[in-house]
């Protein structure tokens, strides 16, 4: 099988369902963002100082997917059974993110992203997740979207934020704090 078809050469690509939607549609691009965010979920997942968060990686990289194909999925279509997002999926971060803060010192000032290599690619891994939720909601304000993704990916940037804490916690990085100049 190739895996070129040539049905994208004019600007246009498929949903699930059949319609063909330029790929600069709003959808396109919010499923685009949610496909940038699974892979830097992956470039966190193949750093060692994160083994023991892999399951919780691979967890969120499948509910990454099953958000991408929500949102690659025609309105109303019902051929493409898609598992959906529960209250459960954000449940499990939020517990992390609560697990994570019980052993941080308490933020006085914003952090500026840095300090080691994998604190920063965690950052930027939040900001892309930040951007998936802003093209989520995008779309939301002309098409049906289910909340919960919305709900999900923001509480999934928060549990970067909290991870990238942690981890510079973990990695005796130092963590520096934001202060306006006067």
């Amino acid at each position: 099988m190739k895996i070129y078809t040539k049905g994208g050469d004019k600007g246009k690509t498929s949903l699930l369902g059949g319609s063909r939607v330029s790929k600069a549609h709003l959808r396109i691009d919010a499923y685009g963002n949610v496909d940038e965010l699974n892979s830097w979920m992956g470039v966190l997942r193949d750093h060692k100082e994160n083994t023991s968060r892999n399951l919780l990686f691979i967890e969120i990289q499948d509910r990454l997917f099953t958000i991408g194909s929500q949102l690659a999925k025609e309105p109303g279509e019902s051929k493409f059974p898609i598992p959906d997002i529960s209250e459960s999926d954000v449940e499990r971060l939020e517990a992390t993110i609560d697990e994570m803060n019980e052993n941080l010192p308490p933020m006085k000032n914003f952090i500026l992203p840095g300090g080691h290599q994998l604190v920063s690619f965690t950052h930027v891994t939040r900001t892309v997740c930040r951007r998936a939720e802003r093209g989520v909601v995008a779309l939301k304000e002309h098409e049906e979207v289910n909340d919960l993704i919305i709900t999900y990916l923001n509480r999934l940037s928060d549990y970067l934020f909290m991870l990238s804490r942690k981890l510079t916690q973990e990695l005796n990085a130092s963590e520096v704090p934001w202060v306006p100049k006067k």
